[in-house]
């Protein structure tokens, strides 16, 4: 029973109880009413006495009853009699008769008294039936009702015959409100995808020369990339039957529930062909199969078996596509990974600088967006940033619009949300003198050094304006476009990591550094670690030093093994520390001879709290002389 059906029930019930007691009280209300169509009993409130039988044939020996309604069949009367201790007045007095008995009627006439019987009109045989079963009646429609309602709640008893059923939306044409054009910086993968819409469309361009389009499209990219948004424009441009569901919907608590599900589903489907089918998050159905730690999941492993089976199993699926969307490629089953089940696998990485560029173009349509303000800035400002966090960009930088009382956005706000999103909400400035200097002196240690080394990213600013955690920042600008880092800038970056410590060192003493660089020392340590053991970058020699240390999953790699000697680990310690040494000689020297320029920078950096690269420039160079970056300019 739906929702329609039941509330009209509901409303039905009581409206109907309400009229018949309302026919019965309209029906009964009259005693004066003497006909077949209406039930006539004694008058409740009629007599202001009652009399017994007895005494009212004594009344009536006596010659003191004057007359006589005689009502419910010969049950009760009405009688007017007269009261010699009321001074012979007349008064209405009830009697209850034994019944309509001949020989009352007769004494009555021999009496001459005045008589008048009411007749009582019997109910209709069905309305009795009706009334005796009126309670029984709603008694178990109500208990249908009840159950009814338990069953189709979730957890319900009557969902035990449906856990076998997919838990699939399902649409004849999904109406996503997305299509390809709402879809920026993944230009490859949109590629791909729209030739599964191109098939499903004008399939005889494909088979007219014996091609056939992948029977499944894995989409693999990192968090926040567009993933789900591709198969909603996907299910937008095809115009044919959709599914959706997430891979976890299949595997519940009861055994056999996840490979019914997928049999259910590919049955609809089946009936639907041509149709599109999207899981998403597939990994928390498609992992890979083992023993694992403790034992497998064997009602995952079916699950799977039956997925394995219905996307190219015996009979096989034609006219059916599936779309699945994971980002954790590593741990899916190399069954379901080859060809014939997901022929085609689609990288949906993070955008390029042109890609950021138009996602910010298609999210900025609904924005109100000075006219000075350039999106290119914007989009080089963003490296490693997906398409949910330009978004998500785009709407911190309007809720500050609007909080400051503007009327557009502005690339204020924008820096500001960067600078949010990043590194936490903006705290209260310092007021301290010796704590102010000392972290001016730190940023101001990191801001020279990726000024004055070569080969180091240029600086985007300097604050003083506490983020997050960290009491004071220093923004770069790296080139993204670079793809290859060279051992060079690797070495600039440590020397850039340093750069606080640095200067905490030369101008407060050794014995006065602080904790504010222990996040830098982990950086640092990190970078010279993967020199030394993953890229070849030390004496050495090019040859990979890693530890086998990856995670345990599912029954691969139980059992890590370490293929890096005793001998091997300490000489890797030594050229770790030897290299971070060496940068950091490098760092206090530089900094050694702009002592000057660091001291007036840190002197503006207290007074202004805020400075941008190109003021940093302007500084410096009055002191000394800057390099010249090697980097290129995006072309937008």
């Amino acid at each position: 029973m739906n929702q329609r059906w039941r509330l009209l029930l509901l409303w039905f019930l009581p409206v109907f109880m309400a009229s018949l007691l309302a026919w019965q009280v309209i029906g009964g209300a009259n005693p004066n009413t003497v006909d077949s169509e209406r039930t006539v009993s004694a008058p409740r409130n009629a007599a202001v006495a009652r009399m017994s039988y007895g005494r009212f044939l004594d009344y009536v020996e006596a010659g003191r009853v004057t007359s006589v309604d005689i009502y419910d069949g010969g049950k009760n009367a009405v009688v007017e009699a007269v009261e010699p201790d009321l001074d012979n007045r007349v008064q209405k007095i009830r009697v209850d008769l034994p019944g309509l008995a001949p020989e009352l009627i007769n004494t009555l006439k021999n009496e001459g008294i005045s008589f008048d019987i009411h007749p009582q009109r019997k109910a209709p045989p069905a309305l009795g039936v009706f009334g005796n079963l009126l309670f029984p009646l709603l008694l178990i429609g109500g208990l249908i009702l009840l159950a009814r309602r338990s069953n189709s709640m979730q957890g319900g008893p009557g969902q035990a015959m449906q856990f076998g059923k997919t838990k699939a939306r399902f649409a004849m044409e999904a109406e996503t409100g997305v299509k390809f054009d709402d879809v920026a910086g993944v230009s490859e993968a949109k590629q791909d995808l729209q030739e599964v819409v191109t098939f499903l469309k004008q399939p005889e361009r494909f088979t007219s020369i014996g091609a056939q389009i992948p029977k499944g499209v894995l989409l693999i990219g990192p968090p926040g990339t567009g993933k789900t948004l591709l198969a909603k424009a996907i299910a937008g441009e095809a115009g044919v039957p959709f599914f959706s569901l997430s891979g976890s919907e299949f595997v519940e608590m009861f055994v056999g529930v996840g490979a019914s599900r997928v049999r259910d589903l590919f049955k609809r489907a089946k009936e639907n062909n041509p149709c599109l089918i999207f899981i998403d998050e597939i990994d928390a159905v498609g992992r890979q199969r083992g023993a694992g730690i403790g034992g497998g999941n064997d009602e995952r492993e079916q699950t799977l078996n039956q997925l394995l089976t219905e996307m190219d199993g015996f009979e096989g699926n034609s006219g059916i596509i599936i779309i699945a969307a994971t980002n954790r490629p590593d741990v899916l089953d190399s069954a379901l990974m080859r060809p014939g089940r997901f022929d085609r696998q689609v990288s949906v990485d993070a955008p390029d600088i042109k890609g950021r560029l138009s996602i910010l173009k298609v999210h900025s349509r609904n924005k109100k967006l000075e006219e000075n303000l350039s999106l290119s800035s914007v989009a080089r400002r963003t490296p490693g940033f997906t398409g949910a966090d330009l978004a998500n960009l785009l709407n911190e930088a309007a809720i500050l619009t609007a909080r400051r009382k503007k009327t557009a956005i502005s690339l204020h706000e924008i820096d500001d949300a960067v600078d949010r999103i990043i590194a936490g909400m903006e705290g209260q400035p310092l007021t301290d003198g010796r704590s102010k200097r000392l972290i001016a002196y730190h940023e101001v240690g990191h801001a020279l050094i990726g000024t004055l080394v070569k080969e180091h990213d240029p600086v985007q600013k300097v604050t003083l304006i506490p983020r997050g955690q960290a009491k004071g920042l220093t923004w770069f600008s790296p080139d993204d476009e670079q793809s290859l880092v060279s051992k060079a800038q690797l070495k600039a970056r440590i020397m850039g990591a340093l750069g606080g410590r640095a200067a905490e060192d030369i101008v407060f003493g050794h014995s006065e550094v602080t904790t504010g660089a222990g996040g830098d020392i982990q950086q640092v340590a990190s970078l010279a670690r993967q020199m030394v053991t993953r890229f070849g970058m030390s004496d050495l020699g090019p040859v990979s030093l890693e530890n086998g240390n990856q995670e345990v999953f599912l029954g691969r790699d139980l059992m890590t093994r370490n293929d890096i000697s005793d001998a091997i680990s300490r000489q890797i310690d030594e050229k770790v520390r030897e290299m971070v040494k060496s940068c950091y000689k490098d760092t206090l020297s530089i900094l050694r001879k702009n002592r000057e320029a660091m001291d007036n920078l840190v002197d503006l950096l207290i007074e202004k709290e805020t400075m941008n690269g190109e003021e940093l420039i302007d500084v410096v160079s009055k002191y000394s002389s800057i390099p010249e970056k090697e980097r290129t300019t995006p072309i937008l």
